[in-house]
């Protein structure tokens, strides 16, 4: 057997679709479809520059990407995209993994012992009635 591989252009199309303004949580929500044929995936960083140019927002850090899935065979992906109207309403709704992947916040580091002794001091106290001092 011969295979013959094309050239193909590294041409991205980049499309949106289930559109939707959410004014209670300050955001524009969609799901997002990526076309790129003879590449293996395009960057989270990459599509924020092609949606922040899209849809006219200045803050980059307002647009958020997640979720992505790559259609077997390659060529087409789709996820998920958020973009807040300003970078505190995005601080207010995201979860913090994702302000710590966009660089808003940093990553709280503590060790597994300590996480566990806190819950179990927290399972202690729990049910009990919380004196209140004078």
């Amino acid at each position: 057997f011969f295979f013959f591989f094309e050239a193909v252009t590294m041409s991205v199309t980049v499309r949106t679709r289930n559109f939707m303004t959410n004014p209670l949580l300050s955001r524009r929500q969609f799901l997002l479809d990526v076309i790129h044929p003879g590449k293996a995936n395009v960057s989270k960083e990459d599509l924020r520059k092609t949606l922040a140019q899209m849809y006219k927002v200045n803050d980059e850090k307002c647009i958020f990407v997640f979720g992505f899935q790559t259609q077997f065979g390659g060529g087409r992906s789709s996820g998920f995209g958020l973009i807040y109207d300003t970078v505190a309403a995005a601080k207010c709704y995201e979860p913090r993994y994702r302000l710590v992947r966009q660089g808003l916040t940093t990553k709280v580091e503590s060790s597994r012992k300590q996480r566990k002794e806190r819950k179990n001091r927290a399972k202690k106290l729990k049910g009990k009635k919380v004196k209140k001092t004078k």
